[in-house]
């Protein structure tokens, strides 16, 4: 499975696993429901709420490693 960057959108993590929505949400990114969201990279959606791009993609990738 590729590795989360923080070019991956939105809908292609939650696709992947809903379980995901969690780390967005703890991110205070409560807009998952929104169908633009979905098109997002996860680069863009951390960079209108202020928060690390970095951060979220590294959570991410542990958390799918962990899955396997």
């Amino acid at each position: 499975m590729a590795e989360i960057t923080k070019k991956t959108t939105i809908g292609e993590v939650l696709a992947r696993d809903l379980k995901t929505a969690q780390y967005f949400l703890d991110m205070g990114m409560h807009c998952l429901g929104c169908p633009s969201s979905q098109g997002e990279s996860i680069e863009d959606a951390c960079a209108v709420h202020g928060t690390d791009a970095d951060e979220l993609v590294a959570k991410l990738n542990a958390f799918f490693s962990e899955s396997k």
